[in-house]
């Protein structure tokens, strides 16, 4: 598990969609109501950038074709059958960090 420096520290509650790189994943960071969220940047249904879509009750909805994906769970509204890739998130006095698993470490978490 490895912690990564994605933006500065908040300066006010404003909600936000932004693209950043975490490690070597690309991610959306998402501040929603005030609370901050880490999400995969593409949409698994049709690879659209998630960082141009929308927060709507709790879900991030993709800018093509409105797929719509819980920001706590990742998985897509019913019907979907699809999910996004979800992150630990933590704003500390230095910055907002995500949290990334290496493929071994995912791996191993399969097996034990």
């Amino acid at each position: 598990m490895a912690w990564y420096k994605v933006a500065s520290p908040l300066q006010n509650d404003e909600s936000f969609i932004k693209k950043v790189k975490a490690g070597s994943q690309t991610v959306c960071l998402i501040n929603n109501e005030g609370a901050l969220h880490a999400v995969s940047a593409k949409c698994p249904h049709a690879g659209a950038d998630l960082s141009a879509g929308w927060c709507e009750q709790g879900k991030l909805v993709c800018p093509y074709h409105r797929y719509s994906y819980d920001l706590l769970t990742g998985r897509g509204s019913p019907g979907q059958n699809d999910y996004v890739s979800v992150y630990p998130v933590d704003s500390r006095d230095d910055g907002i960090y995500v949290e990334i698993n290496s493929l071994w470490e995912k791996i191993k978490r399969i097996f034990h």
